[in-house]
């Protein structure tokens, strides 16, 4: 079978304002960046608004293995496999980071026959987002500097400052950094760091706005340290949040692309879901549903940790509540989740986890049950959904319906990465009986609660931890912020996305586990509070073979290579 770019650089497009059509757009609403991508005006809204709503559909999956178990790929498989049952779709995901793209994971433009393209394009700059995202954080990061050097009118404490530097790539080498050294005219050294663009609030603000007055008083919210006297300081005070604003009035638009069978795909913001919260955004979304029949979007990683936020940060921003959720396994992940093999990014999976064992997948289906629970703790019905390999065994494949049938819960066994949309057919199907069925859709905690109790409501639900513990940095840090009125905010953990604990080699389902917060921030103008657990990282690392040695270019035809 041909590789993911060569099936892609095959692909026949159709022109997207075609693409803009099916979505009942006309030229007006859109802004072309080439022949076959283009932003959508935000005026699209008010004029979509008389619509029905499409069934809202939500992907999610169980925790995965380091190689990701193909939750874009069912995405736009899905999406597509409506239309083979006479239905419209669109589906909407999010902007890959090039971390991931040049480190471990890849891209995020699904694979084989259920892949959005132009691929490249998807893959990399796209309409240059992520860029101006990472010009309005870093202006931010340089006027808070900028203003302690200039004398510090506002009294801001040089210890306190939370806002770092961003970059969109994996660099361990900038976690930690001292910034202002050399001369007295080169700043005042202080001790910060490095996130990578995709987890900073900038990406959370443009992910969750609902418009551009409302990006403008989130900016303006931002919250970046405290004065001396525990005032916390705003980006508004600062004087940045217009400037901000500013660089971002292109980048708010939500993009629009297509699958390889031509279903629209619209693609905007692109928060990591480990380190941020990890769905596409609340603007594309609110085009989508007045666009089709059904609207299609991905949650990030498991459904302990993008769905989760999905459900409880997302859908009350949005207003719009979820119809059905597919939760996505693979034989290969199930395996894993019983703890006996160990899987490393880059290199082949072990001999004996490719041999034919079905009480290895009984046993580790034991995470894809609490998946299955943790979606079910939303009042949202699900549909389990078998992402088929090659080298699956039909024993091990029925073990999985076996589970299904245990749960009560909808299954098909899906093979759109080989077939399309064709291929997923079967899960079309059991999604759209889903979605017809009442929704009891509810969120997991209320936002009145204690910062504390929110957390460990979600540790022990979610996860199935027994305990939460606090360093004494993130027990003030939560004291500072319910003084300061920010306790009324959601939760988005910062967590590992290979397990359910805090430790990414711990696999299955384990309870009565401690769950260890080491520190807590606050992204006031996104609106959530922000703990991070164990070891997590806001700035990924490079593997000792990146995906970038990979790519290169054909200077002959102008094509990339080695992408995917």
């Amino acid at each position: 079978m041909p590789s993911d770019i060569e099936i892609a650089q095959a692909a026949r497009l159709e022109p997207i304002e075609a693409i803009a059509e099916k979505m009942g757009l006309g030229r007006d609403d859109i802004e072309l960046y080439g022949d076959y991508m283009a932003k959508i005006k935000l005026e699209a809204i008010e004029r979509l608004q008389d619509r029905p709503n499409a069934r809202y559909v939500v992907v999610t999956a169980v925790t995965p293995t380091p190689l990701g178990e193909g939750k874009s790929t069912t995405t736009v498989g899905l999406g597509q496999a409506f239309h083979h049952m006479g239905k419209t779709a669109v589906i909407a995901i999010r902007q890959p980071s090039q971390g991931p793209t040049f480190g471990i994971k890849g891209g995020a433009a699904g694979g084989g026959y259920s892949q959005v393209v132009p691929m490249e394009q998807f893959n990399l700059h796209l309409t240059g987002d992520i860029h101006a995202i990472t010009a309005a954080n870093n202006l931010l990061a340089a006027m808070i500097d900028n203003h302690i050097y200039h004398g510090n009118a506002l009294g801001i404490d040089p210890y306190s400052i939370t806002w770092r530097r961003v970059l969109d790539v994996s660099d361990r080498e900038l976690r930690n950094i001292v910034a202002g050294l050399g001369a007295r005219s080169d700043g005042r050294p202080r001790q910060t760091g490095f996130d990578i663009t995709v987890a900073s609030e900038v990406m959370a603000i443009l992910a969750l706005t609902t418009s551009l007055r409302d990006m403008r008083e989130r900016f303006g919210r931002i919250v970046i340290g405290h004065t001396y006297d525990k005032k916390p300081v705003t980006a508004e005070e600062l004087r940045a949040a217009g400037a901000m604003t500013v660089l971002m009035k292109e980048a708010i638009k939500p993009n629009l692309l297509q699958t390889l069978e031509r279903t629209p795909a619209l693609v905007h913001a692109g928060p990591f879901a480990n380190i941020a919260h990890g769905n596409s955004s609340v603007l594309a979304d609110r085009i989508g549903i007045k666009a089709a029949d059904f609207l299609v979007t991905e949650a990030g990683f498991g459904a302990d940790i993008g769905a989760e936020k999905f459900f409880n940060i997302k859908c009350r921003t949005s207003g719009l509540r979820p119809d059905a959720a597919v939760v996505v396994a693979t034989v290969r992940a199930l395996k894993l989740h019983t703890g006996k093999y160990r899987v490393t990014p880059g290199r082949p999976l072990p001999e004996e986890m490719l041999q034919e064992n079905p009480d290895d997948v009984y046993q580790g289906a034991s995470n894809l049950r609490k998946q299955v629970e943790n979606v079910r703790k939303h009042g949202v019905t699900p549909v389990i959904c078998i992402n088929h390999f090659a080298t699956d065994y039909e024993s091990e494949v029925e073990a999985i319906f076996t589970v299904a049938r245990e749960l009560g819960v909808r299954c098909a066994l899906s093979n759109h990465w080989a077939e399309g949309g064709a291929g997923a057919v079967d899960l079309a199907r059991a999604v759209a009986e889903a979605a017809d069925e009442p929704s009891d859709f509810h969120f997991l905690y209320e936002l009145e609660r204690p910062i504390k109790e929110k957390i460990e409501t979600i540790a022990r639900e979610i996860y199935g931890a027994g305990e939460v513990t606090y360093d004494r940095v993130a027990e003030r840090q939560i004291r500072e912020y319910e003084r300061n009125g920010f306790g009324h905010l959601p939760i988005c953990m910062a967590k590992t996305h290979l397990s359910l604990t805090a430790d990414p080699s711990v696999k299955g389902a384990p309870t009565g586990f401690t769950l260890p917060i080491r520190e807590v921030r606050a992204s006031v103008g996104a609106g959530f509070i922000y703990p991070l657990v164990g070891e997590m990282r806001t700035m990924p690392g490079l593997p000792s073979h990146p995906a970038a040695e990979r790519v290169d270019i054909d200077l002959e035809t102008g094509r990339v290579v080695g992408l995917f």
